[in-house]
């Protein structure tokens, strides 16, 4: 059980480094904005999107949050990562570039799933079994 907690914690902090603290120090930089027009989105978008990610960051790092509010974060990332590495993929074409969004959706499905493994231990505190 120690095991699977270490597992969910390291995973879902990275998570909350890397789409929460990431973004909330950079997101308005420069570089930030060139990445997001490169891609052929909108200014504007790189401002929606950080507020999203950090948001959902914030969800996923806090057991107080209902369990659908955290499925609808991870599923937001989810979108986040696969549309990111297809949006490289098809402004800048094939190569490492395209992996990077893929490598952290890895670590997102770590998280995911290792924290449904704690649910089902109900090891995890969340709103609904502190009501129940």
């Amino acid at each position: 059980m120690k095991k699977l907690k270490i597992i969910f914690w390291s995973s879902t902090g990275l998570i909350f480094l890397f789409q929460g603290v990431m973004p909330a120090l950079t997101g308005h930089t420069e570089m930030a904005r060139q990445g997001i027009l490169h891609l052929g989105y909108p200014e504007y978008f790189l401002t929606l999107l950080n507020i999203f990610k950090i948001l959902g960051a914030i969800t996923l790092i806090l057991p107080q949050f209902p369990k659908r509010l955290k499925e609808w974060a991870y599923a937001g990332f989810t979108f986040d990562f696969i549309f990111a590495s297809l949006s490289i993929f098809f402004v800048d074409g094939f190569g490492a570039a395209v992996f990077f969004p893929l490598i952290t959706l890895t670590v997102l499905m770590i998280s995911y799933f290792s924290y449904h493994q704690l649910l089902k231990t109900r090891k995890i505190k969340t709103y609904e079994t502190q009501a129940v």
